[in-house]
């Protein structure tokens, strides 16, 4: 079968390239909406009678490389008139590139994207409205939870559709937890519950071993608690919550700190490069830490303790069904139909799903996730699966996806946490210019 183009990953860039990458495009031509017949019977429709060229950007791990070549080359086995030119890298300056490859007019036909720019891209309308396709199902996602392709829609309008789905998670080390005889945390806790239950692991372990990671500044619990307050992160393209939450947030976490119930900020700087071997789960500084649930496995590769996953504190109803990612299309390309119909194939197809795995997260697809699930052995893999089918039943609605100036509002966040994890500020003054620095960033 013909094999996908493929170019190297560059190293690690710097900073997001927002502003280029919405001036490269923002003159791109709209196109028309028409797509042929989708492929949710296990096939691919042929989409081209003449031999097109898609180019895809990604990025990832080379596992995930790996697979979604295969995935792309399972559609060309289908369809031989259409090839893949492929481009991936690591997440760190992926944005970056994305926009060097639009200002140089070559932009990716399909690009994966995250809820840090969907609505921007969208509302800018750099991304093909996928809204008359899914009318019709020609782009098919009756199969997918309601909430998941509603998480997917930015002011009503499909603009993308879920690659995978995943959820914040607590990831906790069973095998430490049972030498130092500590029960393991259970799903529903409140955080008064959780901090007790940290406690209690500080206390046995004689302050070896903190309880948990503290994730003040790390907007996924944080998100999290506020649907616990009901209020959310985001209302439209304005905030959810006020200063006395953020306070309450902030002071949460500084009275787990007095209690020593969370690491040194030393520890806590030597985990937050990402790099899942310095994980304080793993490595056994924390009996618990807030991840990505997909995440587990690759963090269990690095331990030989046996960690598991629950749902983090607060009532299950305050998660959601969330896409890890999106996959997208250029509102410019020249094969919309195409393009459109690659989304569906990598959606609805199960020897894709089979293919991917749950590399990014569980399959959109409730009847794909079904038969991979059937068909998985790593033990690490099914326990992150398993959390996932536990958690399904109990989510609560989803929100619309973050608004412009999210990725922003993160760092905000991450920002103002630390300033009073490090003394330098009071929380009354962080979480102040937290909520007004984060106004002005939603309102540019």
């Amino acid at each position: 079968m013909p094999a996908a183009r493929r170019t190297p990953p560059s190293p690690p860039d710097a900073d997001p390239g927002r502003r280029r990458v919405l001036a490269a495009v923002l003159g791109l031509p709209a196109l028309s909406t028409g797509a042929l017949a989708g492929c949710t019977e296990n096939r691919a429709a042929l989409v081209e009678d003449e031999s097109v060229e898609l180019s895809v950007f990604w990025w990832g791990s080379p596992q995930r490389a790996e697979s979604t070549e295969r995935a792309l080359a399972l559609y060309t086995a289908r369809n031989p008139r259409v090839t893949f030119r492929v481009t991936w890298q690591a997440n760190p300056g992926y944005y970056e590139r994305l926009a060097t490859q639009a200002a140089g007019g070559n932009p990716p036909d399909l690009l994966q994207i995250d809820d840090n720019f969907l609505a921007e891209y969208a509302q800018r309308e750099i991304l093909l409205d996928l809204t008359g396709h899914v009318a019709d199902s020609r782009l098919d996602l009756r199969a997918l939870p309601e909430s998941l392709a509603a998480y997917a829609e930015v002011e009503g309008r499909t603009m993308a559709v879920a690659a995978a789905q995943n959820t914040p998670a607590l990831a906790f080390n069973r095998t430490l937890l049972r030498r130092i005889g500590v029960p393991e945390p259970r799903m529903g806790m409140s955080y008064q519950e959780y901090l007790d239950w940290a406690g209690q692991v500080t206390r046995a372990s004689d302050g070896r071993v903190a309880g948990t990671m503290d994730p003040s500044g790390d907007y996924r619990p944080f998100w999290l608690w506020l649907r616990t307050r009901n209020a959310e992160l985001y209302r439209g393209r304005r905030l959810g919550f006020d200063i006395s939450h953020a306070v309450e947030w902030f002071d949460l976490w500084q009275q787990a700190r007095s209690a020593r119930v969370t690491p040194s900020l030393e520890l806590i700087a030597r985990a937050v490069d990402g790099d899942p071997s310095r994980q304080l789960v793993v490595t056994g500084d924390t009996a618990a830490s807030f991840i990505w649930s997909n995440q587990l496995a690759d963090l269990q590769s690095h331990t030989r303790d046996e960690l598991d996953l629950v749902s983090c504190p607060g009532p299950p109803a305050a998660h959601w069904a969330r896409a890890s990612m999106y996959w997208a299309a250029f509102r410019g390309t020249r094969h919309p139909d195409a393009v459109v119909d690659v989304i569906n194939f990598l959606t609805n197809n199960l020897e894709v799903g089979r293919t991917l795995g749950i590399e990014r997260g569980l399959s959109a697809n409730l009847g794909v996730r079904r038969y991979v699930q059937q068909n998985l052995t790593d033990p690490a893999v099914k326990r992150s699966a398993a959390f996932e089918a536990t958690l399904a039943n109990r989510f609560g609605p989803a929100p619309a996806p973050p608004p412009k100036g999210h990725a922003k509002v993160r760092r905000l966040l991450t920002s103002a946490a630390e300033s009073v994890q490090q003394g330098e500020a009071t929380i009354r003054a962080a979480a102040t210019r937290f909520v007004n620095e984060s106004g002005a960033a939603l309102a540019e």
